[in-house]
């Protein structure tokens, strides 16, 4: 306790006013995890792994950055990263202009296939 304000460690003194301090920790401890996680990349679908793995490899044989990618490709960098992590939030327009900068070709087919 300080002798002077009378005020006791775990509290503030505001304005004539004291406050205890609470431990947040316990508080923390307490509260629930986010609903939504980042998936890794283990997570993913094999085909959007695939995917990514095939950008980043032609971004890298290149010697692009992604954002002189983003650039080239009138993207965001944002773009560049997530079609990259794989996670399927990039917009197809973006995936296309970006194949198209890479010189990849993306071709569809039926699953019977």
């Amino acid at each position: 306790m300080c002798e002077k304000s009378g005020i006791t460690a775990g509290q503030r003194h505001t304005r004539g006013r004291s406050y205890v301090m609470h431990d947040l920790s316990s508080i923390r401890r307490g509260m629930a995890r986010p609903r939504r996680t980042n998936p890794q990349r283990g997570d993913l679908m094999p085909e959007l792994a695939g995917i990514s793995q095939a950008f980043i490899e032609r971004r890298l044989a290149l010697q692009l950055t992604q954002e002189t990618l983003a650039d080239l490709a009138g993207v965001s960098r944002y773009s560049v990263q997530t079609l990259e992590a794989g996670t399927g939030a990039t917009k197809i327009s973006s995936v296309l202009e970006i194949a198209n900068i890479l010189g990849l070709r993306l071709e569809l087919s039926s699953g019977s296939e």
